[in-house]
């Protein structure tokens, strides 16, 4: 269980918070080693679990991880194992860093390991297929804890930048506030400033619904056009998702913030963004088989979110044209010159966020 340590409230009465020394980061990709070399540069002492031995023999050893960050040196307080037990020997909080759609399969064989009372942050943004459940409903589902106690990290964390250590910023959205303000106290750096706020649907819904507006940005690219294009599926994509988020509760003010516009103009715009390189693919006429091939055989998250936000926006009963062409284009084989145009054509209306 993490240390209690006494801060002072708003009125100045000390008020007692959860101390995060020691962190456990499940998953060894380039933003779950990201996030544990800013956990590490913090002060706080680190270990990665890593599904391949090799991979963390690596990182303890040499200090890198050359396949997902090459050139980048991991401190000294950064080690790993492929021991999931020996990972979670008593840390005060752990990060879940495995993609959406593997969640629960991973989290649920770690489960039993767990210790009690840890705080639990998640890395991950998708919705689940199937369930159309947000991580942190994933996390409390398995985990038997309360979805208002994981801390869920927003933001643009394009991991290549932070972990060349470029300046940026991101959100920590928990329910629990104390719980949201011990993460930040952990991961923040002089080139990491993590701001916190307590509105975990919005913060999940804008991580997740962004990656699928990446993929139609890159297709845009991929068809040859330019900036005027991008910044209008930009806008109208945070329009769509900021509808989405109301309509399921969600301050409407986090779509206008890091976790909203933020990540939306990081994914959507840099070529480091994994969706929007997919995209571009499609856009140039490659399959998606053949797209996949040509990021080392990963599925870009907005692939499969497409189909899951598209989902829960049915349910929901909101209109989602750009998130409905991206299933289209992925899911049903169509044009993507031809979903542009159908875009372009749908009924003129004043525009509303």
């Amino acid at each position: 269980m993490p240390e209690r340590a006494e801060h002072p409230d708003a009125a100045g009465t000390p008020s007692q918070r959860p101390a995060v020394r020691t962190v456990t980061v499940l998953g060894a990709g380039s933003w779950g080693t990201t996030f544990a070399k800013i956990l590490a540069d913090a002060g706080r002492d680190v270990t990665m679990w890593a599904r391949r031995p090799e991979v963390a023999a690596e990182i303890t050893e040499q200090h890198t991880n050359s396949g997902y960050l090459p050139g980048v040196v991991l401190p000294d307080n950064l080690t790993a194992t492929s021991d999931a037990a020996a990972a979670l020997d008593g840390p005060d909080a752990v990060v879940l860093a495995v993609p959406s759609q593997s969640l629960r399969a991973n989290l649920g064989r770690w489960r039993e390991l767990l210790p009690s009372d840890t705080i639990l942050v998640s890395l991950a943004k998708g919705v689940e297929l199937g369930t159309l459940k947000r991580m942190s409903e994933v996390i409390g589902e398995i985990a038997g804890v309360a979805e208002d106690s994981v801390v869920v990290v927003a933001g643009p964390n394009l991991a290549k930048e932070i972990a060349a250590g470029q300046p940026a910023a991101g959100v920590f959205a928990c329910g629990d506030h104390d719980r949201a303000v011990a993460v930040q106290e952990a991961a923040f750096t002089s080139y990491f400033r993590p701001y916190t706020n307590t509105d975990v649907v919005g913060s999940e819904l804008a991580g997740a619904c962004k990656n699928v507006v990446a993929l139609s940005c890159g297709i845009a690219a991929g068809l040859g056009f330019g900036a005027n294009t991008v910044a209008t599926l930009i806008t109208r994509g945070l329009a769509e998702t900021a509808r989405l988020g109301a309509k399921l509760g969600a301050d409407p003010m986090t779509f206008a913030g890091l976790a909203g516009v933020g990540d939306m103009v990081a994914t959507c715009a840099s070529p480091l963004s994994r969706n929007r390189t997919f995209g571009e693919r499609i856009g140039r006429g490659e399959t998606i088989e053949q797209a996949q091939e040509a990021v080392g055989g990963q599925v870009a998250e907005g692939v499969m979110s497409c189909r899951s936000i598209r989902d829960l926006a049915a349910r929901a009963g909101v209109d989602m044209p750009i998130t409905d062409a991206m299933y289209r284009v992925c899911h049903e084989g169509n044009d993507p010159a031809t979903v542009g145009a159908e875009l372009l054509g749908r009924e003129q209306k004043p525009e509303r966020m």
